[in-house]
């Protein structure tokens, strides 16, 4: 299935040439600033005399930060431009990166990390939705390439906390608001500041087949990222249980990661002549197959780069389908967007709560078990978006 690609009038695009650079550099940050916390935790913990369960307080603000300002942001769009949307997000992320790296007790710097949450929500939804609609046929195109800039971030956040060590991560934070700082008007100059369009009726009658297409999003979100996040999770434990060394598993675990980055720019020529339904059903297909392969000793380090390979289109692939499958919708991107959070969140304990019952070696098994709900769960979605559109 292929499909004409076509670019917007000049006088349609909602980006600038330079704004969409700035909002690739927006993603980097996004990426590395949800990255540090989990490298800073031992210098948090030498700061505050923290409890290892305490230290990591601050990735769960920044995640309860991040879907509430997904909701928020949705809920003010449409009374505020473009600009500004992308301006406050970037100046909640300043303020709240600041407020880490300079608060003298714990609780100021949970509520700093809330804060920058909130500026986080706001730029994930915030960019996200405007490529979903502002590059024409090249929309999916450009969503991958924008989500691959998350991944960049994501290498080099830790990185830097490696290069100046965990004592050191006021200023890796620092950093981060500084270069939000300047995004505040870098990053949305370039975009057109018309107000986000109020929704229509059609989306405030809700027919019952468009339920049904959203819930199907909204499982297909929280599955995949489901997935997502409890490879990266539990991919080291496994493979160290299997027999790899802690420095190959780590190795392998940072291979899964960059794989997701460089899934996102390799399927961009793809997403110009294919529709994104067939590339997302290709993609579910490949990734259960991926995580069956890692019941083999052997390949498994290689099998979970595949999954990395596989799921990286996914998340911003589904968004450029979401907005075709339903275009009078307006708010769903932010719904789908916050119940990724969610299943980012909650899979990667309830997921623990399984290889308690089952043992370590279970997490192939469990984790094929979840993609191939994913899997079922991408081609019922087909079925049901066919159906509404027919």
């Amino acid at each position: 299935m292929t499909d004409t690609v076509t670019d917007p009038p000049a006088a349609d695009r909602l980006f600038a040439r330079s704004a969409a650079v700035a909002s690739c550099v927006g993603f980097v940050l996004i990426g590395m600033l949800q990255a540090l916390y989990g490298p800073a935790v031992p210098g948090l913990r030498h700061e505050f005399g923290l409890s290892p369960a305490g230290a990591g307080l601050g990735l769960s603000l920044h995640f309860t930060g991040g879907v509430a300002g997904v909701l928020a942001f949705n809920a003010i769009h449409a009374r505020i431009s473009n600009r500004a949307l992308l301006a406050w997000g970037y100046a909640l992320m300043a303020a709240g990166g600041a407020g880490f790296a300079l608060a003298p007790t714990w609780p100021l710097a949970l509520a700093a990390a809330f804060l920058a949450g909130l500026g986080f929500g706001g730029i994930d939804y915030g960019l996200n939705q405007l490529f979903a609609v502002g590059f024409g046929d090249r929309s999916t195109a450009m969503l991958n390439v924008l989500n691959a800039h998350f991944g960049i971030g994501a290498v080099l956040g830790p990185a830097l906390i490696a290069w100046l060590g965990p004592d050191a991560y006021p200023y890796a934070f620092g950093a981060c608001a500084v270069l939000a700082a300047v995004l505040v008007f870098a990053g949305s100059s370039g975009v057109r500041t018309r107000a986000a369009d109020a929704p229509p009726a059609a989306e405030k009658a809700r027919p019952l087949g468009v339920s049904r297409v959203l819930v199907g999003f909204l499982v297909l979100y929280i599955l995949n990222v489901a997935v997502e996040a409890s490879v990266g999770g539990w991919e080291p434990t496994h493979l160290e249980t299997v027999g790899y060394t802690a420095t190959v598993a780590a190795s392998a675990t940072a291979v899964y990661w960059l794989m997701m980055t460089a899934g996102r720019f390799l399927v961009v020529p793809i997403t110009l002549r294919h529709a994104p339904e067939l590339i997302l059903a290709v993609c579910a297909a490949g990734m259960t197959v991926c995580l069956l392969l890692t019941l083999i000793r052997g390949v498994a380090p290689l099998a979970y780069a595949g999954v990395g390979l596989f799921i990286a289109p996914v998340f911003p692939t589904g968004l450029a389908w979401l907005n075709s499958a339903l275009p009078q919708a307006r708010r769903a991107g932010a719904w789908v967007i916050a119940a990724s959070n969610v299943g980012g969140v909650a899979a990667p304990p309830l997921l623990g709560v399984g290889i308690e019952a089952s043992g370590i070696h279970a997490v192939p098994s469990l984790l094929t078990a979840l993609s191939g709900a994913s899997l079922l769960a991408t081609l019922r979605l087909i079925r049901l978006t066919r159906r509404s559109t027919s």
